[in-house]
């Protein structure tokens, strides 16, 4: 494969990475107008908040059915996957596979997702540590009912 059809194969991810590129000197630019233009410290309990809310919303976000609607232009449903998540095939068509593969991927979303809470932190810290923690709860009562469906299996047998 030549290098110009190297170019015409990957120019959607290419996209995706000067879209990715424009996004985080975004949150540099908001950081600097609101004030804030030196390094922020993070701490222990930032990092995981900030961790655990990054995966739950890429989950939610990337294969929950109650999102399904976001993903639909992008996305075609292979199967049901875990509880309430479905598994989906980005779109063939022009324009929809890349976004298809970044919305239906939550390792791929998860990249936009943490570069916005470590941007809204270092800008709103008390909003992103209130919605960081909500969506950390969240991840954990998700695995208590989990947990708790396991247990009632085990012990209904």
């Amino acid at each position: 494969m030549g290098t110009l059809d190297g170019l015409r194969t990957h120019r959607g991810h290419l996209g995706a990475m000067a879209g990715f590129v424009g996004y985080a000197a975004g949150w540099t630019v908001l950081q600097h107008r609101a004030g804030r233009p030196g390094a922020t410290v993070f701490g222990p309990w930032d990092l995981a908040l900030i961790g655990t809310a990054t995966f739950r919303l890429s989950r939610l976000i990337s294969k929950a059915t109650v999102t399904r609607p976001l993903r639909a232009p992008f996305t075609d449903v292979d199967g049901a996957g875990a509880p309430a998540e479905l598994n989906e095939t980005p779109r063939e068509e022009p324009g929809r596979r890349t976004a298809g593969e970044l919305i239906s991927c939550p390792f791929c979303l998860s990249v936009w997702i943490v570069t916005t809470f470590t941007g809204a932190r270092t800008v709103w810290p008390g909003a992103t540590r209130t919605v960081t923690f909500a969506l950390t709860a969240l991840t954990l009562s998700d695995a208590l009912q989990f947990g708790h469906s396991a247990l009632s299996k085990r012990v209904n047998r």
